[in-house]
């Protein structure tokens, strides 16, 4: 390893390029003009939970939340007496820095959020608690124990911290030039914007100082003043929100302004400090709205300020193995940690949930993995494992002594404050799970806090959209139903507004404004599963009405799109997209169902640069990967198509869909038989089970088939709902879970070894992570359409000799893309099995359909279920 291999990760919350591209093409944020001329940037993806403790340690360790452990901003305090902010103690998994120093290199770690008590690295490290100033420039100004690593450093970074009544007109003006016009008894935006400045100055001549003093090899740090720098000031940010006064505006419009140009002028000296052989990586963990999407009012519950988040930060790398004046795309702030371990030559975890940046590297790099760091010994900086603590774990372990009565109980603003933290953690675990697609692990956790906390909506909200993408239908609709009824009653039980005194119509307006938002949430819930019960017609009737009492919502737009495109009116589909992406052009989804009604509109090159855009939004989304295969394919190009599909397969190995792409691509395209067969084989190892399926139109004898296998000894997936008549004496042997197939398929989890019925039109709504065995009946033409018109007949839902001569063509259209579709897809192996030979020979058929299943089935009383005098139809 070259001894100038060193990298310097530099996190500033809440940046977003919106602002930043503005002043660079105002020429002032020339630092960061440098950086991006010199190297890559990009948009970084977040995830949600959007908290910035648990953001902050996914970017050190490329792991979610519930592997590293940090939950939130606040814990119960482990002695049982109260919460503390969420402490580095609480982190399960070793950050970079711990990595890098097992490897023998000099790190640093400077405000890096949550991150007290410090951790004792070979280098220093400073908490985040370093900068707070919370009494007058007269008092004792305290640093606490755990602050500083190592400790004998602690009175010289004492001295480096900046007060904020040290700062003088000419520190301040420049972020608010009218403020002689501030009511400063009154009005303490002075002193916010005094406060965020003073800590920011602080964590900076820490991290000067280490860079000047100290040998090193990595270097961390953080600076969350633009975070608190828009959260405060952003609605005064240009243009004017109408909810802001013109005096303040006059006075505050600047602030935001000024601390992106300050950050800039300490990136300039960073990097000089730092050295031109240095790699930078410049990060935060997401955006921040400044436009039109700025949220009038923030709704009165925990952490609502994250609304005003957007979902993209940014990131730019610069260094010897970095790409020069080049945009990536892709990146999440799970990645940083991957990116940095090959950045230095060393593997990454297979337990990490990022990927590795390559499109940002000069040259390609071979990616060396390892299944854990947890797993490696040695000195790395941790804490010891008898300081590492679960906080949660510790307070049920002391409410077991008080109930056995060895210690008393807290007292009970105490105790309702520990269980806040604890429920409040719970919800960021279950959104979590929610953000990676664990809907069971989310709803597990969301039932129990909303039967805890029923005056909890927005639990209860969680847990509808949980029951929605388990296919629990009815569940949700109950608790849909619950929601509203909750709401209304609240909403009806709130005291007028005009009625109020002024110092409480703010927090009434958070709560209305709260009280507004779940509405919204459980309309659209509601018109979801209308969508999801193929009922796309009701759905958009319903997203239509919702748009005329609330117009401009991105998220509408994409159901409407999403309605039409189920209803194939790809144009409209087309419309509704572009509308969402007019009000947000940086929706991933937007994009990707704009790409959707292009691609099925034959518009192939124009889908594949929305699919680009998406992806390049949202690099982990099979989806967008596996639409983009499809264009590719529209315009013949195989090998490239092949590659999209292989990377929805490695985002998504189960996505059998995409795996018999390949097997078709490779088959039929590319002469490769060898890539097929492995594809072939692959889809066999990521199919959960295999089910067995009788089909076929209906008439064709699929009822007599399931009556062979019952007698072969074989179970059957039916509930017997439909009753034996005339038509079939001997029953349907139908299950009515089937015929929701088109928007429910959860159901066929339980069909495990039985065999299911299901008719020929419905085969193309099979998931492809199972396996299939089709026994497909066939019969005449003629005679199927003869009993099923005499069976019509009999229902008195036809007329005697009316016979339907036009459905012949459409059933023979449908039999051949059922064909076509179990010939295409790799996990479908079928039997074809004509009617009048189980008729003429069920002894043969019955050995053939044996072999086909690999069951020992008894033959004789298979053959026992074939009656001839049934045979009503024969042409």
């Amino acid at each position: 390893m070259k001894p100038n291999n060193k990298l310097l990760l530099i996190g500033w919350d809440a940046a977003d390029w919106k602002i930043i591209h503005a002043l660079i093409d105002d020429g002032k944020m020339p630092a960061m003009e440098y950086l991006i001329n010199h190297g890559v940037m990009g948009n970084i993806s977040t995830i949600d939970p959007p908290f910035s403790p648990m953001l902050w340690t996914s970017i050190a360790t490329g792991k979610h939340a519930d592997k590293h452990g940090i939950l939130g901003f606040t814990e119960p305090h482990p002695n049982g007496q109260g919460i503390r902010p969420v402490a580095s103690t609480s982190r399960k998994v070793k950050a970079i820095w711990n990595i890098l120093m097992q490897n023998g290199l000099k790190c640093h770690a400077i405000g890096w959020w949550p991150s007290h008590p410090v951790e004792p690295l070979n280098g220093i490290c400073i908490s985040e608690h370093y900068h707070r100033a919370f009494d007058t420039i007269d008092k004792p100004w305290h640093m606490r124990k755990g602050t500083v690593h190592p400790e004998h450093l602690t009175e010289t970074f004492r001295k480096l911290r900046v007060h904020p009544q040290e700062l003088t007109q000419a520190h301040i003006l420049p972020f608010i030039p009218n403020a002689h016009k501030i009511d400063q008894d009154n009005d303490r935006r002075l002193f916010t914007v005094t406060k965020i400045l003073a800590e920011c100055s602080s964590v900076h001549a820490a991290a000067t100082w280490v860079l000047e003093n100290q040998q090193w090899d990595f270097v961390a740090v953080y600076y969350d003043a633009i975070d608190h720098f828009s959260h405060g000031f952003m609605n005064y940010y240009p243009p004017k929100m109408s909810i802001v006064s013109d005096d303040d505006f006059d006075i505050y419009n600047n602030v935001v302004i000024a601390g992106y140009m300050f950050h800039d002028m300490m990136l300039q000296r960073l990097i000089e400090l730092a050295g031109l052989d240095t790699t930078i990586v410049l990060v935060s963990d997401h955006g921040f709205h400044s436009d039109h999407l700025r949220p009038q009012f923030i709704p009165d519950e925990p952490a609502a300020p994250a609304l005003q988040h957007r979902p993209y930060g940014i990131i730019c790398m610069k260094g010897p193995k970095i790409k020069t004046d080049e945009l990536i795309f892709g990146a999440s702030l799970l990645d940083i940690t991957p990116t940095i371990l090959t950045l230095f030559d060393l593997p990454v975890g297979k337990d990490m949930d990022g990927k590795v940046l390559s499109n940002a590297m000069k040259q390609s790099v071979d990616i060396n993995y390892i299944p854990s760091w947890e797993d490696v010994q040695g000195v790395c900086g941790m804490h010891s494992p008898e300081k590492i603590e679960d906080p949660f774990a510790a307070q049920e372990s002391l409410k077991q002594l008080i109930d056995l009565g060895y210690i008393d109980p807290p007292p009970d603003n105490v105790e309702k404050a520990i269980l806040q933290s604890k429920h409040e953690s719970q919800f960021c675990l279950a959104r979590v799970y929610i953000h990676t697609q664990r809907y069971q692990e989310a709803s597990n956790i969301l039932d129990k806090l909303y039967k805890a906390s029923p005056d909890q909506i927005r639990f209860a909200i969680r847990l509808c959209e949980c029951l929605f993408e388990l296919n629990q239908l009815e569940k949700c609709k109950t608790l849909v139903l619950e929601c509203r009824e909750k709401l209304n009653h609240e909403l009806k039980n709130l005291p007028d507004i005009d009625e109020l005194p002024d110092n409480e119509k703010s927090k009434n307006i958070r709560i209305q404004t709260g009280y507004a938002k779940h509405i919204y949430q459980i309309d659209l819930i509601e018109a979801d599963i209308l969508l999801k019960e193929n009922q796309p017609e009701s759905a958009l009737n319903m997203y239509q009405k919702i748009e005329k009492q609330i117009p401009q919502q991105k998220h509408l737009y994409i159901r409407i799109g999403q309605s039409y495109i189920q209803l194939r009116q790809y144009k409209d589909a087309e419309r509704a997209f572009v509308q969402a992406i007019d009000i947000d052009g940086d929706n991933h989804q937007a994009h990707h169902g704009l790409g959707v009604s292009l691609l099925r509109q034959g518009q192939y090159e124009s889908a594949i640069e929305e699919f680009l855009i998406a992806i390049g939004l949202i690099f982990y989304y099979p989806l967008a990967h596996f639409h983009m295969g499809e264009a590719l394919m529209g315009i013949h190009e195989y090998e490239r198509a092949a590659e999209a599909f292989q990377v929805c397969l490695n985002i998504a190995p189960g996505f059998n869909l995409a795996r018999n792409m390949l097997v078709n691509i490779y088959d039929n395209h590319l002469n490769q038989p060898e890539a097929a067969e492995k594809n072939r084989q692959q889809i066999y190892d990521h199919t959960k089970d295999t089910i067995v399926i009788v089909s076929g139109l209906p008439r064709s004898g699929t009822s007599l088939m399931m009556q062979m296998l019952e007698k072969g000894g074989m179970d059957i997936f039916v509930d017997d709902k439909r009753p034996p008549d005339d038509s079939n004496p001997k029953g349907y042997y139908e299950h009515e879970a089937v015929k929701g197939i088109v928007y429910n398929q959860s159901w066929l989890k339980d069909v495990g070894q039985k065999a299911v019925k299901i008719v020929s039109h419905l085969l193309f709504y099979l998931p492809a992570r199972f396996h299939y065995k089709i026994i497909f009946m066939q019969r005449d033409m003629d005679e199927i359409m003869f009993s099923q018109h005499k069976m019509l007949v009999r229902m008195g839902k036809a007329k005697k000799g009316d016979y339907p001569v036009h459905l012949e063509v459409a059933f023979h259209k449908k039999l051949a893309q059922a064909r076509e579709w179990m010939a295409q897809n790799a996990n479908v192996d079928v039997l074809y099995v004509n009617y009048s030979d189980l008729i003429d020979h069920p002894l043969q058929e019955a050995t053939n359909i044996c072999n086909f299943l690999s069951l020992d089935l008894n033959i004789s009383r298979m053959i026992s279920a074939v009656d001839k005098q049934l045979y009503h139809v024969k042409i």
